[in-house]
């Protein structure tokens, strides 16, 4: 018969890794499910150089390498993530890997100076199940429930898979901030003497959200060759938050504040609607080449109602606002592969995308009027080459070059506006291998990326904050001047894979990064409304940047290296970070919520005399202070997260789960401070969190 292999799905992600000339790790179905997690970005956070904001156990922004959220770039399904759009909607189950790349390349586009995450939804097999989890997860004293589904149908010329998955969240949340406020008066009056206030606030609200998500997969085949593929996916939700707010304060000086306590209520309601339709048809025109075209079609609405009522209005604002959020967008690629002589494939591509979105706001603070209103559109156009070359058996290269444009028009507070950048980016990456079918291999790649400026960040009009105004709780505003930030980057990386299976990596990276955005506050008149001043924040080119950093990560089995080990599977990794701007003074002058390092230890066990797996992951990120400008100070505190699970296995098609997630729970802070000629304010806020307990049956029909 010959030599016959059995690999596991773990393997073959390896593998993936390990052959292509562009660094990426890969996160197949045994990965996503190991754990059992509610969500993306539970799965994220344990990778190599992959943080989430926020508290713990309440999601957040997904981030590479420390950058903050629009340094990493998302694609769904190989295409780019309409602006917007939130991953999170996603849950484990419509997922079939992940792929993570540490370098931008041509083909997936270049609007990734942290690096790219390539979401791919379930791919049906033929005879593969159908699959059915049920269960309740438990936080806080409220019980979220869950279910999910997924189908495969196969026949003759087509074969169908879909994942309906439907859920109840539900969670309290609590919040303590302080505030610490010392002035000077402005004109008039005794300038010797200072007016100092002392706030608190405590924050008590219940979240309940209801969902439904649903995605799909058809795929017709024609010639042999040709596939046609559609990929719709739904989402719905609406949820709800009551709460309310305690007050406190004191205040000294001259023209002193109102002193006491009161309390307001708080109310919001919203609702959360997205549609889009994937294709993709695939046409083989020879036995070398192939053409690729890819469109997306779809959009979202948004509408939220917020009310705030309160009994004293000098110790807490009343406030209402009601809006309502539509965008729409469409996207056409094509692609051409040749596979040509001499070891190179050549691919070459074009993009174009379109967006509308609209932005209603109705509602007012206090006497101040609302007026968040715009209306925007943008246009997306790329092209690109890259070749894929086999120089040599020890040597591979793949060098590429893309242009991309955007143009983004709108209305704002001073009129109609227009902003057009285009960026070139060109790409190299190669890789080396000391024998062609060596284990170990050394990646390189010199590149060029960039991030464009966010819709929202150039339109959108001075939103007014809900809380007293101040240094530290500022009005928020866009600014339509903004130019892109380009980056040039240098990775490398050394890898050793084993051969029992596992991986041993050290990468380095290193940015310059021109034209930094960052939010900029300011005090100053409010345009329309005589008399008044305010603090506001807006976004704005302010200097260059650098970041570097490495990143080391193991996976490997104990008995791999201890001899008679039990058969525990190890993960770890821990990676390093450094970034100053140039234009501001350190210390602590890093880009924003970038922490000077990240990491991750997990082991995974299968009991021999049971049919049970155990098995945890503990994420630890420092605390770390960030200098946005000579005035501001913000800090964060550390976040040490501990998972743990167990499987039971009670036959070949059943199985138990229970994860604890969130053990020995600590407080998320969070502060700023700002210290300038006239005013010196200090706030800082405590947000709890909650271990959270999951119980689901996992049933293969």
């Amino acid at each position: 018969m010959g030599r016959i292999e059995v690999t596991s799905g773990r393997d073959n992600d390896t593998q993936q890794r390990r052959e292509s000339t562009a660094s990426k790790i890969v996160i197949g179905r045994e990965e996503i499910e190991r754990q059992g997690d509610a969500n993306l970005g539970e799965i994220l956070k344990r990778m190599p150089g992959i943080t989430l904001g926020g508290a713990p156990g309440r999601g957040g922004g997904i981030r590479m390498r420390g950058l903050s959220q629009g340094y990493t770039q998302i694609l769904l399904d190989g295409q780019r993530v309409p602006p917007g759009f939130s991953v999170e909607s996603l849950t484990p189950e419509m997922i079939e890997r992940i792929e993570i790349y540490r370098a931008p390349t041509a083909e997936t586009g270049a609007q990734a100076i942290a690096g790219t995450i390539n979401i791919i939804t379930r791919e049906g097999r033929k005879g593969m199940p159908t699959e059915l989890k049920v269960g309740s997860s438990f936080q806080g004293g409220y019980a979220s429930p869950t279910a999910s589904l997924v189908k495969y149908h196969d026949a003759e010329q087509w074969t169908a898979n879909y994942t309906l998955s439907v859920n109840r969240y539900a969670a309290p949340d609590h919040s303590e901030n302080e505030l610490t406020r010392d002035e000077i008066p402005v004109a008039g009056g005794n300038t010797t003497q200072h007016r100092y206030t002392n706030r608190s606030r405590i924050s008590d609200s219940h979240y309940a959200r209801e969902g439904l998500n649903a995605t799909a997969r058809l795929q017709l085949k024609g010639d042999p060759g040709e596939t046609f593929t559609l990929m719709p996916f739904v989402a719905l939700s609406q949820g709800s938050t009551a709460g309310s707010i305690y007050a406190n304060q004191t205040s000294t000086g001259y023209l002193p504040l109102t002193n006491g306590s009161t309390t307001a209520s708080t109310g919001n309601d919203n609702h959360f609607a997205v549609a889009r339709l994937n294709g993709q048809w695939r046409r083989k025109l020879s036995a070398d080449s192939n053409m690729e075209w890819k469109f997306n079609v779809g959009g979202w609405n948004s509408h939220n109602e917020f009310q705030q009522t309160s009994g004293n209005l000098l110790l807490l604002p009343s406030a209402t606002e009601n809006s309502h959020v539509q965008d729409r967008s469409a996207n056409l690629s094509g692609k051409y592969t040749n596979v040509m002589g001499g070891g190179h494939q050549w691919v070459s591509g074009a993009e174009m995308e379109s967006v509308r979105r609209t932005q209603e706001v109705v509602g007012a603070y206090q006497t101040i009027p609302g007026s968040a209103d715009y209306k925007a559109s943008s246009m997306r156009y790329a092209m690109y080459s890259q070749d894929e070359w086999q120089l040599t058996p020890h040597w591979a290269t793949h060098a590429g070059a893309r242009y991309e444009g955007l143009t983004t028009q709108g209305n704002t507070a001073t009129g109609d506006v227009t902003n057009h950048n285009g960026v070139f980016t060109p790409l190299l990456h190669a890789m080396w291998r000391p024998a062609p079918d060596s284990r170990d291999q050394v990646r390189m790649s010199l590149t060029r990326s960039f991030k464009t400026p966010t819709m929202p960040s150039l339109l959108a009009r001075r939103t007014y904050t809900r809380d007293d105004n101040s240094a530290t709780n500022p009005d928020v505003s866009g600014n339509p001047d903004l130019k892109p930030e380009i980056a040039t980057g240098l990775d490398v990386a050394v890898e050793r894979y084993l051969p029992q299976g596992g991986v041993l990596s050290a990468s380095a990276f290193h940015r310059r990064v021109q034209n930094l955005i960052r939010n900029v506050t300011t005090y100053g008149p409010v345009p329309g409304v005589p008399g008044m001043s305010r603090w506001l924040s807006s976004p704005q080119n302010i200097s260059e940047a650098i970041t570097e950093g490495v990143e080391l990560e193991a996976k490997f089995r104990m008995d791999q290296w201890v001899a008679d080990a039990p058969h525990v599977d190890l993960r770890s990794n821990v990676s390093f970070y450094r970034s100053r701007v140039l234009s501001i003074d350190g210390p602590n002058n890093r880009l924003d919520q970038q922490p000077d390092m990240t990491a991750n230890l997990g082991a995974d066990y299968r009991l021999k005399a049971v049919p049970l797996t155990v098995g945890g992951n503990l994420n630890y990120n420092p605390g770390y202070t960030t200098r946005l400008s000579a005035e501001q100070l913000t800090t964060i505190s550390q976040k040490r997260v501990m998972d743990v699970y167990g499987l039971w296995r009670v036959d070949g098609s059943t199985a138990w789960r229970l994860t604890l997630s969130n053990l020995n729970p600590r407080n998320y802070n969070t502060g700023s401070v700002y210290s300038s000629a006239g005013v010196v304010e200090n706030s800082s806020t405590q947000n709890r969190s909650w271990t959270n307990v999951q119980i689901l049956l996992e049933k293969k029909l």
